[in-house]
């Protein structure tokens, strides 16, 4: 059997962006790899999609290829590849039987997205304008002063003439971002889903939905869209159109994903934004257009995953089919009779899948055969109450090679972010700390669905609204004294992590109690105030701690639910990992919980990765993030190869805090 180390986590490759062909035979889709090195890389593959002939590599992958478009003919495909300049995406096109790819622009600030449209000699794509003589200018003299509302570089949206290769902007838009495109399936008008600005407003998130007539040139606007709202998709009944797409339940920004429905009328009415999926105790995650017939959609049904389509009668999804565990990217052929998706089962990593859409999905590529030769701790589903009653589930994973007999063993409970996120039934293997990198050090490990994540519906997200860390805290702890009940877990071996709102809960954990004897803080929050003022999703974060700080002189609700209010009662030691650059949860928040750990004299280790956002992507780091992680837990839960518990004199007192190279700090 072979060893699980960092580098056969990180030097693997994963399947992205697979798409079926418009006439169903084939799914392309991208190829890259987990841990980047000198050069982000992709590779674009292709394969039959009844699984009738091998995998075919299409490009070689020394540039990054990615974001995979059929052509309406189903004999070429079309992407992004920075191989001309490198980090300056452009659009490229190749033939389905190979060959040499064919460079389609050359647009100064490169293409940021794309879409093939029926007529074959178009295509839509969406770029910024191009830097004027001033900018040029001003970047020579260095005159480079930010004057927010200024100089924005908004995704416009253009027509690619392919005969001629020129490209010119669709009026009509305005000071509008270009976020999404999806064009009626008879080959009618677009459906474009546009921002204020590229970057998410902090203040306000609005986003709105146009109808843009190609052929008149002329824009229609459907009014604001709710929240975070993407995967514009039409569908049509009675002989009218219609478009969905998915957002975030009113009144947001806490409350989960819904499909929202706006019947596009002949005239400029707007019409009502419906929720769709009101009332459902499962959650959409993608959208599918079908040309012929009504939408798919994807829903995170628990620890599994279900096919839906919409009965346009009863304006209701139906469940047609489910698949074992996770499923994600969702697409669909022209008729509908041919879907794929990237789909994972307990000892399988993400792969490409395809089949009919109300039976079983068969896989295409191998990505990962190596993995094959490992022996992983056995993962089991988990179902259990919460103190209030309320139904929960999650997962365990044993240490490798040991079964509940051998218990009870030292348990790592690692808490997913979000907290709109899951853990589904899938392959748990990662860079960041997974619940297999730790099982195959013999750590059981506990992976926990407290409420606020998908897969439960809306009212199950909308719980922590404004009460993060309150009843989803109870909801682990009480899967965690199950596990001691049943004698899996050792009461005096147990730790604690997370990353992003995970990395929130460690913190929030060893504020709260005394339990644990070690905790991983990654990329987390300490502070809810100081994240709306600097988080770049502002205020959307108020929608969880309750209050952004601006109310009053206070005490302010968000006081009492971040874990620096509670900084004097940690005794638990508490490795800080963060990158430098991360703007959805900024570095300030780890410097805070850092120094009022040094305040009150807190065992801690804190590590700031530089070049880092909020996940983190070069290979180097990577690696030391997984060797830094397991000896963490090793130096305080003890050694579970030997199952002996650490002395009191191996916990040395820790080093002051200092530069290591790199800038990082330990």
């Amino acid at each position: 059997m072979s060893e699980v180390t960092p580098q056969l986590v990180v030097d693997s490759t994963m399947p992205l962006n697979p798409v079926v062909s418009p006439d169903g035979r084939w799914v392309a889709y991208a190829v890259t790899t987990v841990g980047r090195k000198e050069r982000p890389a992709g590779a674009l593959w292709v394969v039959a999609a009844d699984g009738s002939s091998p995998p075919r590599k299409l490009t070689a992958g020394t540039a990054k290829d990615s974001l995979p478009r059929w052509a309406p003919d189903s004999a070429s495909i079309f992407f992004l590849s920075d191989r001309v300049e490198r980090g300056t995406r452009q659009l490229h096109r190749i033939s389905l039987d190979g060959g040499e790819a064919e460079a389609l622009t050359t647009w100064k600030g490169g293409i940021s997205g794309h879409l093939p449209l029926a007529d074959a000699h178009l295509v839509a794509v969406v770029a910024a304008d191009e830097p004027t003589e001033e900018d040029e200018r001003r970047k020579a003299e260095r005159d480079d002063a930010m004057v927010w509302g200024e100089r924005v570089p908004y995704g416009r949206l253009r027509l690619l003439d392919l005969g001629t290769r020129e490209l010119r902007v669709v009026d009509g838009l305005g000071d509008r971002h270009v976020a999404e495109l999806a064009q009626r399936p008879d080959g009618g008008p677009l459906a474009v889903l546009s921002w204020a600005a590229p970057d998410l407003d902090p203040v306000d998130f609005t986003s709105e939905l146009h109808v843009v007539d190609l052929e008149r040139g002329k824009v229609r606007d459907l009014g604001r869209t709710e929240l975070e709202a993407s995967s514009p998709t039409w569908w049509k009944t009675g002989g009218t159109w219609h478009l969905a797409y998915l957002a975030v339940t009113p009144p947001g920004p806490v409350g989960g994903g819904a499909v929202f429905d706006v019947t596009v009328h002949e005239t400029d009415d707007t019409g009502d934004h419906r929720n769709l999926t009101a009332g459902m105790t499962v959650c959409p995650s993608d959208l599918a257009q079908v040309t012929d017939g009504p939408p798919l959609a994807l829903f995170a049904d628990g620890l599994d995953t279900a096919i839906h389509r919409l009965d346009p009668g009863a304006r209701r999804f139906q469940r047609i089919s489910s698949v074992e565990g996770f499923a994600g990217s969702l697409t669909a052929s022209r008729s509908g009779e041919v879907v794929a998706a990237l789909a994972s089962t307990a000892y399988e990593p993400k792969n490409v899948h395809a089949g009919p859409p109300a039976g079983r999905l068969v896989r295409l590529s191998d990505t990962r055969p190596e993995l094959r030769a490992v022996r992983w701790g056995v993962q089991e589903r988990l179902s259990y109450k919460a103190s209030d009653g309320l139904d929960l589930d999650g997962l365990l994973i044993l240490p490798a090679g040991k079964s509940r007999q051998d218990g009870p063993f030292p348990l790592v409970t690692l808490v997913h972010g979000g907290p709109y996120a899951r853990y589904a039934d899938e392959f748990n293997l990662a860079w960041f700390p997974s619940g297999q990198w730790l099982a195959t050090a013999g750590y059981a490990v506990f992976l926990p669905n407290p409420r606020g994540g998908m897969g439960h519906g809306h009212a199950f997200a909308a719980a922590v609204a404004g009460r993060v860390g309150l009843e989803e805290w109870t909801d682990i702890v009480s899967g965690i004294d199950l596990l001691i009940a049943d004698g899996v877990a050792d009461p005096d071996r147990l730790g604690i992590g997370g990353g992003s709102h995970g990395g929130f809960m460690a913190a929030w954990a060893v504020g709260q109690t005394d339990r644990f004897k070690a905790a991983l803080m990654g990329s987390g929050i300490s502070d809810w105030g100081m994240l709306v003022a600097t988080g770049e999703l502002g205020t959307l974060e108020a929608g969880l701690g309750g209050s952004a700080g601006w109310e009053g002189p206070g005490p302010h609700p968000h006081d009492r639910l971040s874990p620096i209010s509670f900084a004097s009662k940690i005794r638990t030691p508490v490795l800080i990992l963060h990158g430098e650059d991360d703007t959805n949860v900024p570095l300030g928040q780890a410097t805070f919980f850092h120094r009022a750990l040094r305040h009150f004299g807190a065992e801690h280790e804190f590590v700031v990765y530089p070049r880092e956002g909020h996940s983190f992507q070069e290979r180097n780091h990577q690696i030391d993030v997984l060797r830094r992680t397991r000896a963490w837990f090793g130096r305080w839960l003890g050694d579970p190869a030997s199952d002996r518990a650490p002395a009191a004199e191996e916990n040395p007192a820790p080093p002051k805090p200092r530069a290591t190279p790199g800038g990082a700090l330990s």
